[in-house]
């Protein structure tokens, strides 16, 4: 009685979808962009909170734009100090800037009879002093990393930005910053910070989209003229797939929701699925008219055998994406979620565009006879032979397959490094390298310092505490820089010994009287940023460079055992925390929630099998194929020394969701050829003939489809490319040649 209904309606639905395209179309421009690393927090972990009160109290350790400007061969020239100071003026009246650092300006304190005073670092009018400062700068460990590099060839501005900004303040700042750049003829720079993060990821990230929706449209309409070579057909296809495309992408925008860095994955995933179910569909219609049936019978019987089974196919797909709900990391739930809605809105069009429209045109404007569905029947006739005669061969094939995998899993790490994960051959990675290569690097770590009862924060034994663990921490040839209250403290003894280099060291109780004194009145800028309102906690801010999240891991375990055995935590207690640690404790949830979610994925699969085919046998029979691609996919990053991350991980969800699907059609022709004539072998044949058709059409779409990820920028993204064009061809495999051994052992006592 529907399809009555929805037979004779069928221009109007193909009109509502229209019309919901072009809604979606002019909501396009609404789309937002974002980009800042609170996202990729894993939500609900203790240490993120005690972050967040930290940083309540403190400021944000990102709230920084470091610009290091170079000039050979020495920054130690006149003219070029002068520059960088008018650049200096002309940068501190940015909109979001708070305070601006920069070697001319910088004044050291100086102690003497008449009262604290500061004097200028370097004396800029006078070259023979110049030349006696750039020796003691190059010897001052607070300078050396932070303002200027080993090789004296370049000179960092420091610009403390507003706490927890976003894109449309960090564009407002590097606009700025460039103009004042441009102002100065400075043309020899690199940026470092969350602003220049923001603004170049969420451009580069809008130049990904376009890129790969152009070439994937370009690729699938080569693949759409090779399998149906009618135009009207040609364009039903790639009609029903521009539209499956911009309906979601509207709803995203009409939802709000924010485009991530791995939005550039949308416009591939809703082509190739939308691709997929199109030629599943198309090709079983294009099949029941050249047996001579008529257009309504042949679209009933498609809609009711293939609908349905795309219909599971797409709920399994978006089951398979729904598992990245299971991570703690926010821009993974949001593309488990946005994926979700894709697979959908993919089969949604299809039912309300592609069938009726396909069902207006006559058979012969649709399909061209030609001698290739004959070639690819005596492909899957050899297919079909195979698969019958060499069962042995196959099973011992899959159980070395399963050796070798199980070898490549124990050898997956989490090293990531945050160089390897920014675009290749962009500035925005060249610049990262510098202040890696040249300076100490961008990852901040902080320790929060909490002075227990009985001692205040300016007593010297919490100071002498501070001074030790600072120390410690700087013998470490990751950390190059830090900055403390006893970093002052060493300030202040120098100046009150008329700036001796030699003076710079923390001093004996004895000699702390009038430094204590000197810190209580907040003489010294910067200080009021290491202490709490409260003055119970301060801080020791570091850097620490990019080796790797496992080697910063081992770090911090050495740095809380040594803090254990050599600080009186009676006095001050001491914990590691910052953005860096955070990011790192990804790695500790990401193998959890991918297990947890494709567990749960495969639960609720394994319930839709069941209801589908009403056999608790087709449950094993069908989940059992779709592990290789999955065993594959783990055992390629553990050989190919790929870490395991939050971009990674989902790749499983992608394959899984996506390789369950052939799955499904073959089961699904096969369960009703079996039922019709009661011959494992004879079901299997048609299976293979039918089915097997549109299940190597689509598998190539997806092959290629994500191999357009080879022309991101992105690492992650090609990566991600690889490995999921590789593995859906051991998926494509497994329903070929290990599916059919599985049925014929389940289903042998029909036979």
């Amino acid at each position: 009685m529907w399809f009555e209904s929805y037979y004779k309606n069928r221009k109007r639905w193909i009109w509502i979808t229209v019309l919901v395209a072009v809604l979606s179309l002019f909501s396009l421009p609404f789309l937002k962009f974002a980009f800042n690393f609170e996202q990729f927090f894993p939500t609900g972990d203790p240490d993120l909170e005690f972050f967040q009160k930290f940083i309540e109290e403190f400021e944000t350790d990102d709230n920084f734009l470091l610009i290091a400007i170079q000039n050979d061969p020495s920054i130690f020239d006149t003219s070029f100090l002068k520059k960088i100071k008018q650049f200096t003026s002309e940068v501190s009246q940015v909109k979001h800037i708070k305070e601006v650092q920069s070697l001319p300006d910088f004044r050291l304190p100086s102690i003497n009879l008449m009262g604290p005073t500061f004097t200028p670092l370097l004396k800029l009018d006078n070259p023979e002093s110049l030349k006696l400062d750039s020796i003691k700068l190059l010897n001052d460990e607070r300078f050396i990393h932070n303002l200027i590099n080993k090789k004296a060839n370049s000179t960092v501005v420091i610009l403390k930005t507003e706490d927890g900004i976003q894109i449309k303040a960090s564009k407002e700042i590097i606009n700025g910053v460039n103009k004042a750049l441009e102002n100065k003829g400075i043309s020899d720079y690199h940026i470092l910070g969350r602003a220049y993060f923001q603004t170049e990821l969420s451009r580069l990230q809008f130049k990904e989209i376009l890129i790969s929706t152009i070439i994937s449209s370009l690729l699938i309409s080569i693949i759409m003229i090779l399998i149906f070579r009618r135009w009207r057909s040609i364009l039903i296809a790639l009609s029903s797939i521009a539209l499956a495309l911009v309906i979601f992408l509207g709803l995203l925008s009409i939802l709000g929701r924010q485009l991530s860095l791995m939005s550039a994955l949308y416009p591939i995933l809703m082509l190739i699925v939308g691709t997929s179910d199109v030629v599943h569909i198309m090709s079983k219609y294009f099949d029941e008219l050249t047996k001579g049936n008529k257009k309504k019978f042949a679209l009933e019987t498609t809609i009711r055998q293939i609908g349905l089974a795309t219909l599971l196919t797409s709920l399994t797909t978006a089951i398979g994406f729904a598992s990245l709900l299971s991570s703690r990391i926010i821009p993974i739930r949001e593309f488990g979620i946005n994926s979700a809605m894709g697979v959908i809105v993919a089969f949604v069009v299809m039912i309300t565009f592609t069938c009726p429209l396909m069902s207006l045109f006559d058979s012969n404007l649709l399909i061209k006879k030609t001698k290739s569905k004959y070639n690819w029947n005596s492909f899957l006739d050899w297919c079909f032979r195979k698969s019958a005669m060499n069962g042995k061969t196959i099973a011992i094939l899959s159980f070395i397959f399963i050796i070798v995998s199980v070898i490549g899993i124990t050898k997956i790490h989490t090293n990531y490094e945050l160089s390897k994960n920014l675009p290749k051959n962009a500035k925005i990675t060249e610049d990262f390298m510098f202040f890696e290569n040249e300076y100490a690097g961008f990852r901040p770590l902080e320790i929060a310092c909490h002075i227990q009862d009985g001692y205040k924060v300016y007593d010297y034994e919490v100071l002498q505490a501070i001074n030790k663990t600072e120390s410690y921490i700087r013998s470490k040839e990751e950390i190059q820089t830090s900055y403390s209250l006893s970093t002052i403290v060493k300030s202040l003894n120098q100046g009150i010994n008329f700036n001796r280099q030699e003076s710079y060291v923390f001093p004996d109780s004895s000699d702390y009287g009038p430094i204590r004194q000197l810190m209580k009145s907040n003489f010294l800028m910067g200080s009021e940023s290491l202490i709490s309102k409260d003055q119970t906690k301060t801080r020791i801010s570091t850097k620490i460079k990019d080796v790797g999240a496992d080697n910063i891991k081992a770090l911090s375990r050495d740095i809380d055992q040594w803090i254990n055995e050599n600080v009186d935590d009676s006095i001050v207690k001491m914990m590691q925390t910052g953005t860096g640690i955070i990011l790192d404790k990804n790695a500790e949830f990401v193998r959890h929630s991918l297990l947890y979610g494709l567990g749960f994925a495969l639960l609720i699969v394994c319930l839709l099998m069941g209801l589908l085919f009403k056999s608790i046998k087709y449950l094993f029979i069908a989940v059992i194929p779709n592990l290789v691609p999955l065993l594959l996919a783990a055992a390629l990053l553990g050989y190919g020394n790929i870490p395991l991350e939050a971009g990674t991980a989902i790749v499983f969800a992608i394959i899984f969701g996506i390789a369950v699907d052939d799955t499904i059609h073959f089961l699904s022709k096969y369960n009703l050829s079996y039922a019709k004539h009661k011959d494992v072998e004879k079901a299997l044949y048609i299976t293979f003939t039918e089915t097997g058709k549109a299940i190597i059409y689509t598998s190539i779409i997806l092959f290629f489809g994500f191999l357009v990820l080879l022309f991101s920028s992105n690492q992650p993204s090609v990566i991600i490319g690889l490995l999921i064009s590789i593995t859906l061809v051991s998926a494509v495999l497994a329903d070929l040649f290990l599916l059919p051994l599985i049925i014929r052992q389940l289903d042998k006592p029909k036979n």
